[in-house]
């Protein structure tokens, strides 16, 4: 039988106190062992910086008792489900047969607390148990992809994201696995700053974070490339050429297309013509190089191969709903 995992805090001695944020994790059985040590990892490795201590945090579980995760993996916990400190953030860990494992006595717990004033997430499936207790309701709602058609089907009046993570005051969702780096690095940032969550991506050897309007499923371009490679040949030159931007004809005749044949293929696979994705690609290029370099903002209108100051700006409010000088990362 595998021996039990120990990721509580209570051996871990701090170097230096200041009012440490506090997070609880609902570990769910057969939950993604993946999801939840992305997650506490990126606390464990805040904690330290500059000789400060930023987090505490607890596992619990229904029974009180450890928690097996999808993979096999047991997890010692800390405690069952007692009344919680509101200055506590409570995330549930999702994972497999998750309808099995939203029990009627979980399910009155969030609730209890979620009225108590604690605030509320969920990472992966995590999502799937408090839509149950009906936490989620009027909210924006982010779980793993996998998990959509069932959402759908069983909360069709949930405002379901196809993002990495949504935060809206007291209630935060994830999709789980990697994302939970990217979830908790946005927390970080909220909870302190930027500048910590920087340091704890750079020691998770994580050194492009993604944002929450990111999509879960990237390999979108190489599923469609495997069905026709001329149109994953074109997507990788656009994602070559931020800089000096190519026009949609001379994209095509790079992969001996015409430009008829590549508008077919956009509005087949993406839904969109290759001008707007292109122009998507840019945008996105430039809101990483707002949010994790030192250039000013005409640095970064040229470098994503837009001439004018005036047009980059007005494309970028027109996508991310914001200015570039105004974006914080938390639309």
């Amino acid at each position: 039988m595998t021996k039990p995992m120990n990721l509580s805090t209570a051996a871990a001695q701090p170097v230096h106190t200041v009012a440490p944020k506090k997070y609880v994790f609902l570990i769910q059985e057969e939950f993604s062992h993946l999801s939840f040590t992305c997650a506490v990892e990126a606390l464990r490795m805040a904690n330290g910086y500059r000789g400060k201590h930023y987090y505490d945090w607890h596992i619990v579980s229904e029974s009180g008792e450890p928690v097996r995760a999808s993979n096999g993996i047991a997890v010692s916990v800390d405690g069952g489900l007692r009344e919680l400190d509101r200055r506590e953030n409570l995330l549930v860990v999702g994972g497999d047969n998750v309808e099995i494992h939203s029990t009627t006595r979980i399910l009155n717990w969030l609730r209890r607390e979620a009225r108590r004033g604690v605030t509320v997430g969920g990472i992966g499936s995590g999502a799937y148990t408090m839509a149950r207790a009906g936490l989620l309701i009027d909210r924006p709602v982010t779980t793993h992809w996998e998990y959509h058609k069932t959402f759908t089907e069983v909360f069709p009046a949930v405002d379901l994201q196809e993002t990495l993570y949504s935060i809206d005051t007291d209630r935060m969702t994830c999709a789980g696995g990697a994302s939970s780096m990217d979830f908790m690095l946005a927390l970080i940032e909220r909870d302190f700053d930027r500048e910590l969550a920087n340091v704890v991506s750079e020691k998770m050897v994580y050194t492009n974070p993604r944002s929450h309007f990111h999509t879960q499923r990237l390999s979108l371009q190489i599923r469609a490339g495997a069905r026709h490679t001329k149109f994953a040949d074109a997507i990788e030159i656009m994602a070559q050429n931020i800089e000096e931007p190519l026009s949609p004809v001379e994209v095509a005749e790079r992969v001996g297309l015409s430009g008829r044949q590549l508008e077919r293929l956009f509005k087949k696979h993406l839904n969109t013509t290759p001008k707007t994705y292109y122009t998507g690609l840019r945008l996105q290029k430039a809101r990483e190089l707002l949010f994790h370099t030192n250039m000013s903002l005409a640095e970064i209108c040229f470098a994503c191969g837009f001439n004018s100051q005036t047009h980059f700006s007005k494309s970028y409010r027109a996508k991310f709903g914001v200015s570039p000088s105004r974006d914080n990362g938390r639309l």
